[in-house]
C-alpha cells in the first residue's frame, strides 16, 4: 500500500523522463540488493512514527544512499525521517 502512494506521489510530482530515471536506479540497487526493500524500511518506520506517508525519495550523501522519509505524524507536524537504505536504521529525524 504504502509503495502505491510513493508511486502515485512520484508520478504526479516528477516529469516523465525523471520518473524513469529514478525507477531504474531504484530496480538496479534492489536487485544487486544494495538497498533494502521500500516497504520494509516503511513497516519499521511506522511503528515508530505513525502518521500519513507524504513523500518519499531516494538520496545520496556523503556516500550512503538513504531514504528520505516525510510524514504527517498524528501529532499533525512534518517528520522527515532519513534512514539507511542498506542497513534500514535512522540516522536523522527532523520535525517541522
Amino acid at each position: 500500500m504504502y509503495l502505491i502512494r510513493f508511486m502515485l506521489i512520484v508520478v504526479l510530482l516528477t516529469s516523465s523522463s525523471a520518473y524513469a530515471d529514478d525507477v531504474d536506479r531504484v530496480r538496479q540497487l534492489r536487485s544487486n540488493d544494495a538497498i533494502l526493500p521500500l516497504n520494509k524500511i516503511l513497516g519499521s518506520i511506522e511503528k515508530q512514527y505513525p502518521g500519513s506517508l507524504l513523500d518519499v525519495e531516494l538520496e545520496e550523501e556523503h556516500g550512503q544512499i538513504l531514504y528520505e522519509i516525510r510524514l504527517l505524524g498524528r501529532d499533525h507536524a512534518v517528520h522527515e525521517i532519513k534512514v539507511d537504505a542498506r542497513s534500514g536504521k535512522i540516522v536523522a529525524v527532523e520535525r517541522d
